[in-house]
């Protein structure tokens, strides 16, 4: 998948591996069973208007999510990333 680049100028953020799963668990806990469906649906929405950055936030978000639902990780044990 190659998102395109964003249209507005941004400033980086500095979100660590822990950080996105923390976010990710944060948002599984309060969607359920939606939140790759809405992490989705922002990644297609922001790509379409331009804004690469953002959609490539919400696309690892909905791989660690993914992580979430297929329990690979757990909310208590070390995160690895390959």
């Amino acid at each position: 998948m190659r998102l395109a680049k964003s249209k507005t100028k941004s400033t980086p953020t500095n979100l660590s591996a822990g950080d996105m799963y923390r976010l990710a668990f944060d948002f599984a806990q309060e969607h359920g069973r939606d939140a790759c469906d809405y992490a989705y649906r922002a990644v297609v929405s922001f790509e379409a208007e331009g804004e690469g950055e953002r959609a490539y936030f919400w696309f690892l978000l909905l791989v660690m999510l993914g992580d979430i639902e297929s329990q690979r990780v757990t909310e208590e044990g070390p995160i690895t990333i390959h």
